[in-house]
């Protein structure tokens, strides 16, 4: 009792935090919009140009995939959560962790899930005004057993996002500044979790290749899901996968830390 009363109060912390924050999260999430309006005259180009469908996917339904990405984005992704963990090993700031009986991990993954839930909150209404503006795009799955499935692959999604940026902040123990390295990772996300094109739309054996890496099942896994874009033996599969990454990304997170504290110097009072 007296442990979840501990994380509970780590969450309302976080709550408090991330409200003074607010309005940027707010005005980054409205402007993030702008890339969506872009992407939708580019692929209305494209369907004008090459057809009714590419790769098996109408107009309305690319679109409708971009606003699941939009979606997804919104509930799971973190916010400089590594930067925050980088800045703590980086100023000492977990000296306070050391000697406390806390767990760092337990006590980020409490953090993120109060700004994850913060963020929604605020960003919920422009989130929901896009969806209402392309309401003529979005088509609910045919069966019900997709929504519990989708749900289950999102948390796997937020869980392996925020593992990844978890060890990435770990390298902070060997290294100085990590910015290099966190750009370099993003952009191999950016690429291919899904935020430019549904992977599907490439060729046969690149897309098998891809789905072996861990950044599909960040963002196009979970709306492949949704829109009913994978079923049968490859869904069961994909969640196999998606669950083993979560587990090798908590064990790397967990084995960087320890890793991490036998080379770690606190100087100073």
């Amino acid at each position: 009792m007296r442990s979840a009363a501990k994380y509970c109060t780590v969450f309302t912390t976080g709550l408090q935090n991330t409200f003074v924050y607010r309005w940027n999260f707010l005005l980054r999430s409205v402007f993030e919009f702008v890339p969506l309006i872009g992407t939708v005259f580019i692929w209305r180009a494209l369907f004008e140009a090459r057809g009714e469908t590419i790769a098996g996917y109408t107009f309305g339904q690319m679109i409708y995939y971009f606003l699941l990405i939009l979606l997804v984005e919104h509930l799971v992704t973190p916010s400089d959560d590594e930067w925050q963990i980088a800045s703590d090993i980086r100023n000492g700031q977990i000296n306070n962790f050391l000697s406390k009986p806390v767990d760092y991990l337990a006590y980020r993954v409490t953090i993120f899930l109060s700004s994850r839930l913060l963020y929604t909150t605020i960003t919920i209404v422009p989130v929901a005004a896009v969806f209402f503006w392309f309401r003529g795009f979005i088509t609910l799955p045919e069966s019900w057993t997709t929504w519990p499935i989708f749900l289950v692959s999102l948390v796997m999604a937020g869980a392996l996002q925020f593992l990844i940026a978890y060890a990435l902040a770990m390298l902070a123990f060997w290294i100085l500044e990590i910015s290099t390295i966190v750009f370099i990772l993003y952009s191999f996300e950016y690429f291919l979790s899904g935020r430019l094109f549904p992977l599907n739309i490439m060729p046969d054996w690149l897309h098998n290749i891809l789905m072996l890496l861990p950044f599909p099942y960040e963002l196009y896994f979970p709306v492949a899901i949704l829109t009913e874009k994978v079923k049968g033996t490859e869904l069961w599969i994909g969640l196999g996968i998606q669950a083993a990454w979560v587990l090798i990304a908590f064990l790397g997170a967990r084995w960087m830390w320890r890793a991490g504290l036998r080379r770690y110097e606190s100087v100073g009072g």
